[in-house]
C-alpha cells in the first residue's frame, strides 16, 4: 500500500525539501513538501493536505500554524511533530540522520 507523506516547515527551503528528497523513491512512499510562512518557496495548499496520509511538521509552532490556517482540512489527518529545529542547511548530513531516525516509526 502506498503512503503519501507531506513534510512541512516554515519556508520550504531547508528542512521539508530535504525530507522530501530523502524519502522520495522509497518503495511504497510518495513525498511532497511545503511551507507555512507567507514567504515560503512552496506555500501549503489544501489539496496537499487532502492528498497526504501523514503530515510531518518540523516543530510544534508548525502544527499550531497548520491548525490555525487549515484546521477545517485536517479532519481525520494524523499530524506528527518531528522536533527538528531550524539549524541545518539543505541536505545537511546531520539533518538527514535526524530525519531518518525521527521518521522511522511512521514509515
Amino acid at each position: 500500500m502506498e503512503r503519501n507523506l507531506l513534510f512541512l516547515c516554515s519556508r520550504n527551503k531547508l528542512r521539508s525539501p530535504t525530507a522530501e528528497a530523502v524519502f522520495r523513491g522509497r518503495p511504497g512512499i510518495e513525498t511532497d513538501s511545503a511551507g507555512l510562512s507567507p514567504d515560503a518557496e512552496v506555500m501549503l495548499l489544501p489539496e496537499q493536505i487532502e492528498w497526504a496520509d501523514l503530515i510531518l511538521v518540523m516543530e510544534k509552532v508548525h502544527r499550531t500554524r497548520l491548525n490555525r490556517k487549515f484546521g477545517k482540512h485536517l479532519a481525520g489527518k494524523r499530524v506528527v511533530v518531528l522536533e527538528i529545529p531550524d539549524d541545518y542547511a539543505f541536505m545537511d548530513p546531520e539533518l538527514v540522520r535526524l530525519l531518518e531516525v525521527r521518521c522511522a516509526p511512521y514509515l
